[in-house]
């Protein structure tokens, strides 16, 4: 889908509150599609949706939906929930329908796992949606549905787990029913602690993170540095750094620099963050600095020829970045940088390490984060 736009936002948020009354500014609120409003309550911590007879007569649950424009056909929810009971096969849970294609998450018929229903239909690995297990928690679940039908699973929001396998499954959405995003169940007992809902993108955890402060520090400045320098078309950008060696550096430890990430590489790191200045007494906008550093590592038995090809890629990089990210007047730009050039101190020495640190100066608006 690509990085989340600076003007983008999750337009409904819930934190276990009741669907019809969210807290704060630009939260929009759910309607009931199915069930009674005594079928749900806010529990403290959670809402929770009853729908089985045994708790009390006549309980059906609910289902709430979210209604979109026409226009909106890439879509993102996502809902923590804890299954108290279990919800009969095949109920769904989550929905998202674009009007031309449709998927659910659907019940298993245990506390394990769940299905993701599109044309075709893939199981969960095992979670613990019952919150047996020691200092359980409430499972994270991410469900995104774009316009060509694709339709992701993301648990956790883990996109690769330790082993580096994918944390995720996909599948093809089927032909729309009712458009709209839902969540809820009319069979069983779920808790929903948290429900994020957004119609401006189908968007991974590497794209908008529940917290707008993480999208705008992480994801949008220094991802997004990450997938700028991928997308040149700069000479050595291009043929002599692979995109697998242009990463975020969460990672940087001498294995990382030398043995895990094919030289020549670039690292990048979000180092740091200020905001000097609050433009309103309220705090509605923030400037808001953002130190970036970028590592650009090259080896060879000729130290020079190392030193040399480093100096080019990092011109690369400089002039790349202040050009497609350094000069968005008023929203986001380079105001300063500095750069570190590496020598050669010791007869062994086959490592250069060249370091470029950039100042971006953002404006970023700080009022649509209330749950």
């Amino acid at each position: 889908m690509g990085i989340a736009e600076s003007s983008h936002y999750w337009v409904s948020r819930l934190a276990g509150n009741d669907p019809t009354d969210p807290y704060g500014d630009f939260n929009n609120a759910w309607t009931l599609k199915w069930g009674d409003l005594e079928d749900g309550s806010n529990q403290g911590a959670y809402w929770r949706v009853v729908a089985d007879p045994l708790a009390y007569e006549h309980a059906s649950g609910q289902v709430w939906k979210y209604t979109i424009d026409d226009s909106k056909n890439d879509l993102t929810l996502i809902c923590a929930i804890h299954i108290e009971e279990v919800v009969d096969e095949d109920f769904p849970i989550l929905t998202l329908d674009n009007g031309t294609y449709r998927v659910e998450v659907r019940s298993n018929g245990d506390f394990s796992k769940l299905k993701l229903v599109g044309t075709s239909t893939v199981l969960t690995p095992e979670l613990d949606f019952a919150m047996n297990e020691e200092e359980a928690v409430p499972i994270l679940l991410r469900l995104t549905l774009d316009s060509n039908g694709l339709a992701t699973l993301y648990m956790s929001e883990i996109i690769e787990d330790d082993d580096g396998n994918q944390h995720y499954i996909q599948v093809t959405g089927y032909a729309s029913e009712e458009q709209g995003a839902f969540f809820g169940n009319n069979k069983g007992t779920v808790d929903y602690y948290l429900t994020y809902f957004t119609d401006f993108g189908a968007y991974s955890p590497d794209e908008m993170d529940m917290s707008d402060w993480v999208t705008n520090s992480l994801i949008q400045t220094g991802l997004a540095v990450v997938e700028t320098l991928k997308s040149s078309r700069r000479y050595y950008l291009t043929n002599h750094v692979t995109d697998s060696s242009i990463v975020y550096g969460y990672d940087l430890s001498s294995n990382s620099f030398v043995n895990r990430v094919p030289s020549p590489s670039v690292h990048v790191l979000t180092q740091k963050i200020q905001s000097p200045d609050f433009l309103t007494l309220a705090g509605k906008r923030t400037d808001q600095r953002y130190n970036i550093i970028l590592y650009v590592t090259t080896k060879g038995t000729d130290y020079k020829n190392a030193y040399r090809t480093g100096l080019s890629i990092m011109g690369e990089c400089f002039d790349e970045l202040y050009t497609q990210t350094g000069l968005q007047s008023g929203v986001d730009s380079i105001v300063s940088y500095q750069a570190s050039f590496d020598s050669k101190m010791d007869n062994d020495q086959f490592i250069c390490v060249h370091t470029l640190q950039l100042t971006y100066m953002k404006k970023v608006r700080m009022f649509m984060r209330e749950v």
